[in-house]
């Protein structure tokens, strides 16, 4: 089966230093092979091939050949001399590379244009009063027909709207500190314009936990970050009374990367690792710095809540024990009343039995006796 494209590249619009991205997939029996060939503007220039590397690494191509045959090309950072005809180039002929023989089927092509417009400067500022913060872009000399304009922070949409200025702002309520970070100016045209506004401050440093604990003899672990933009290049600790920590040290590993830093102390002791560490961070528009405080605690500490339990159930038992023994003698009956307890207790017809012919015995006969009516 001859070769045959399924998706073709794309003619496309796009500004100096953009990057731009061309695709192509063809089918074919057996799978075909795939080529890019570009053609500048220049009259005298002919089609040349292009290759994964070429102009200066900007170029990049990937293929794969499975079930059929995809490739595709992408160039960064483009420059007015990338203006031209890309060519997507298939065939499966076995004879289409060879040097001397013909092949008896031609290269078969699918075209896309890339037009690169020079980019148009966008001046930005960033103005403070009152309270408020306002970020403004102006495009000059814009050569493309704006349809609107977008704010952007990250993927977040802010503003948008469908005014059709070189100029655009926008306004937001609170301090600097507050919001660092990189925010975008978005002009819909063809293709899109963006510009860059950057709210910059010294680092706001914050400790991940401003108290720490640790046992004895564990390794204790301090972390600090900065939220703010820009980045921390420079990040150090210290310890009261201490002074600067190093990795030197032996028992400090500090670990630093980007806007996040973390202190680890090896084998806590009470006595000299207990107190308050400062991270501290550096930029290019100041510094800033943060306090932890850490606690070590011994490791019978997590057995002190058991013993004040058994503490407690021991007194408690005392007290009753001492209590039972001094109560017990004094509720001891003597021999006199038991006796006479034990007889007051028995049945009249029991009692009668054990003592006839005593005057307390009540008299035989009496009426009313229960044990003589049965008799």
């Amino acid at each position: 089966m001859l070769a045959g494209f399924i998706k073709s590249p794309l003619s496309q619009k796009r500004l100096t230093q953009d990057s731009v991205e061309l695709y192509c997939e063809a089918i074919g029996n057996p799978i075909p092979e795939i080529q890019w060939w570009f053609e500048g503007n220049d009259p005298n220039e002919t089609y040349a091939q292009l290759w994964d590397g070429a102009r200066q690494d900007r170029v990049k191509i990937n293929a794969t050949y499975n079930l059929h045959s995809t490739s595709t090309i992408s160039i960064a950072n483009l420059t007015s001399d990338d203006s031209g005809m890309y060519e997507c180039r298939a065939s499966n002929d076995p004879d289409r590379n060879h040097l001397s023989k013909s092949p008896k089927v031609k290269w078969i092509r699918s075209q896309a244009n890339v037009f690169v417009i020079e980019r148009p400067e966008i001046a930005t500022q960033v103005s403070e009063s009152s309270g408020k913060l306002t970020l403004s872009c102006n495009v000059s000399t814009p050569q493309l027909a704006i349809t609107g304009h977008k704010w952007m922070h990250g993927e977040k949409v802010l503003l948008q709207d469908e005014g059709t200025s070189a100029f655009t702002s926008y306004t937001i309520n609170g301090k600097r500190e507050e919001h660092s970070g990189i925010y975008e100016c978005v002009y819909e045209a063809n293709p899109q314009i963006r510009g860059q506004v950057n709210i910059s401050v010294a680092p706001q440093v914050v400790a991940y936990k401003k108290s720490e604990h640790g046992n004895e003899g564990d390794t204790g672990v301090l972390v600090c970050k900065n939220p703010s933009f820009p980045a921390v290049t420079t990040w150090s600790w210290h310890k009261s009374g201490h002074g600067l920590l190093e990795n030197a040290s032996g028992r400090y590993i500090i670990k630093s990367s980007g806007n996040k830093t973390e202190l680890r102390i090896l084998k806590l002791d009470i006595e000299q690792d207990t107190g308050d560490y400062f991270c501290n961070g550096t930029n290019s528009f100041g510094t800033g710095d943060a306090t932890v405080n850490l606690r070590v605690r011994s490791r019978l500490a997590a057995l002190w809540p058991f013993l004040g339990i058994v503490a407690e159930v021991l007194v408690l038992v005392t007290i009753i024990f001492i209590y039972e023994k001094r109560r017990k003698p004094d509720e001891v009956p003597d021999e006199g009343s038991s006796s006479h307890v034990s007889a007051s207790v028995l049945s009249p017809a029991v009692s009668r039995s054990w003592c006839p012919g005593q005057p307390q015995c009540p008299e035989r006969g009496t009426p009313g006796d229960p044990g003589l009516e049965k008799r």
